[in-house]
């Protein structure tokens, strides 16, 4: 468990933890020689079965964005405050940050009470419980380092804290050091937020979404097998990377960290005045950079805002932010992540502010994900980073909230209900307006009714409403059940003569050959194939040329087959495999690339969607 030592420079917080631990918090020579803690400092106190972690943040204003680096992951807080010289501005400013980012508990701590009479320190704790409520009821211990009053009951009172961290969670853990140990390879220290890391685990590192090997670990100071949440946790990897490859405010964790965002939402406590498009930098856990604020609804109490970011971070629902002025003076206030990737368009729409409201009444992960799944389906590995679910919790809770699941997408069953609506209204539509015409494609049908729509999930509703026969597929084409079209007797005898043409050849037929060979005139022959294309016979890969559909699938079944083996054909490969002449293989190939089956990527095409034919 760790606790956070804060308060004015030369408040004796170092000086306390050293008596208190026997760990001078000082880590850098220059912190010892100038007195004041700039970077993060460290000390352990083994109590008991477990071991307390205190991280000693530095006082001085220069420093300040050191002191956020170690706030996140931590419940408990110690804010020291000198008896000889009471509240000062760095009192102030680490106290406001303690509550912003709303600390579980903060313990009054004075010192250097040997430094004045009794009186004046009850008149200094009566002071500060009146200038600042929130410490009224807060534990109040009164120390000295130098005679050693107050350390006992400091440390008793420590020692029976609970640790809360979120130890369920996936492992997550941010990186504030980065170093090479002659012999052991590459270090790094941090705090782990949540889950637990052992050694020999693989964790993915956000700086190169890849997967280094744990190959040891020092937890709250000690050899250790496993480091826990709540801990101070220092790592050995084992990777080809460099130290210059890792920095302060990169991640590693279990889930694989591909979710960095510069678009969040955020529920802010404001402390100053905050202004909408307002210049911001904003802290999160070791990671620091700068944004724009914009505001979208003031509550009562706090305001909603979208953050737009700098530069991508890594941040997961419920993290804490603090936001400061643009140049970096004054902190604006506490921020709680509501969303992310908060959407570019309609962010001030009646429908928007209507769900952002309702997700602030959610209180578990069950609720915002069935708030996020109202009106669209997620990929299964952005909920789980999102709300930071290990596999197991995530199936669990699709079974508790009864949603589904297909291949890696997430969605509720209203939300299938509501796209299959959209598919069949815009189909009835398409009928009343092209009533010549047997259908549509799958491909088609998606751009038409749910274009930004995942086109596989689609494609799999559109499967499940031709299974209920609420669809029919004839040829390829999707239509209503109630919309036919059919051949006249004459022009079925017609299509006997046509489809006993095409069998036998494997080439395609133009119209004018196909007139000629069965003494028709051409706009009589066009008008009939055409008819056949939209009843899903036929299929014109250019003007005028037509393969009969069959051959189309079973020459799309042989690129979807290649492909998927080989990740690219050329024209010349497919023009060998059909022996087809190369203006014909050219035709056919631009044909699937038109049709969205394919791509173009210079002299190769590609498998553009799967499920197209």
């Amino acid at each position: 468990m760790i606790i956070v030592t804060a308060g004015h420079v030369d408040h004796g917080k170092t000086a306390l933890l050293q008596t208190l631990t026997g760990t001078n918090a000082d880590r850098l020579p220059e912190e010892k020689k100038r007195g004041m803690t700039i970077d993060l400092g460290y000390a352990y106190l083994p109590v008991e079965d477990k071991v307390l972690g205190f991280i000693d943040v530095p006082g001085h204003e220069k420093f300040l964005s050191n002191m956020l680096a170690g706030l996140g992951g931590v419940d408990y807080a110690m804010l020291m405050v000198a008896a000889d010289e009471g509240v000062k501005p760095q009192t102030v400013e680490h106290l406001t940050l303690l509550k912003l980012l709303q600390f579980k508990q903060i313990i009054l701590v004075i010192t250097k009470s040997d430094r004045v009479e009794s009186k004046q320190i009850v008149q200094l704790i009566a002071q500060i419980r009146q200038q600042f409520p929130e410490l009224a009821t807060s534990p109040t211990f009164i120390t000295s380092a130098y005679t050693g009053e107050g350390i006992d009951s400091l440390r008793e009172y420590l020692s029976q804290l609970e640790n809360t961290a979120q130890q369920d969670k996936p492992f997550r853990y941010a990186i504030d050091r980065v170093f090479n140990v002659k012999g052991s390879g590459l270090v790094v220290t941090g705090t782990v937020f949540s889950g637990k890391v052992s050694v020999g685990d693989e964790v993915y590192l956000s700086a190169t979404q890849q997967t280094v090997r744990v190959k040891g670990i020092h937890a709250q100071n000690q050899p250790a097998e496993s480091g826990v949440a709540g801990q101070r946790v220092a790592l050995n990897l084992a990777t080809d990377l460099t130290k210059d490859d890792i920095e302060r405010g990169d991640w590693l964790s279990e889930l694989a960290a591909s979710y960095a965002t510069d678009r969040v939402t955020v529920e802010l406590t404001a402390n100053d005045t905050i202004n909408d498009a307002q210049a911001v930098h904003i802290y999160h856990a070791a990671s620091h950079t700068i944004g724009k604020l914009n505001v979208l609804i003031r509550l009562p109490d706090t305001l909603l805002a979208e953050v737009i970011l700098d530069k991508p971070l890594f941040m997961a629902v419920m993290d804490k932010l603090i936001v400061r002025s643009g140049d970096d003076q004054h902190t604006l206030g506490g921020a709680t992540v509501v969303e992310i990737n908060s959407p570019k368009r309609h962010k001030r729409s009646p429908e928007r502010f209507a769900y952002l409201q309702k997700l602030l009444t959610c209180q578990s992960s069950v609720q915002r994900i069935l708030c996020y799944l109202q009106q669209q389906a997620l990929p299964l590995a952005q909920v789980q980073w999102v709300e930071q679910l290990t596999t197991e919790q995530i199936y669990c809770l699709q079974k508790q909230a009864q949603l589904e699941v297909f291949r890696d997408w997430l969605y509720a069953e209203n939300y299938q209900q509501y796209q299959q609506k959209l598919l069949l209204s815009a189909l009835e539509m398409f009928h009343q307006q092209h009533q010549d015409q047997l259908g549509v494609s799958k491909a088609r049908l998606w751009r038409m009714a749910t274009l930004n729509q995942p086109m596989p999930l689609i494609f799999h509703f559109i499967e499940q409403l031709i299974a209920e026969k609420k669809l029919l597929q004839t040829n390829g084409w999707l239509h209503l059940p109630q919309h036919q079209i059919t051949f006249s007797a004459e022009e079925q005898q017609l299509w006997q003569q046509v489809e006993a043409e095409f069998q036998k050849t494997d080439q395609p037929i133009w119209v004018r050959d196909m007139a000629q060979i069965l003494a028709l005139d051409e706009d009589t022959m066009r008008s009939f194939m055409y008819k056949a294309g939209k009843m899903g016979y036929l299929t014109p890969i250019v003007k005028d040329r037509f393969f009969r559909q069959q051959e189309i699938q079973q020459y799309a079944l042989w690129l979807k087959n290649y492909l998927l083996e080989h990740g690219e054909v050329t024209v010349n490969e497919v023009r060998n495999h059909f022996q087809f002449g190369r203006k014909l293989t050219v035709q056919l190939m631009e044909y699937f690339d038109r049709s969205g089956f394919l791509r173009r990527k210079g002299n190769v095409h590609l498998l553009r969607d799967s499920d197209s034919f």
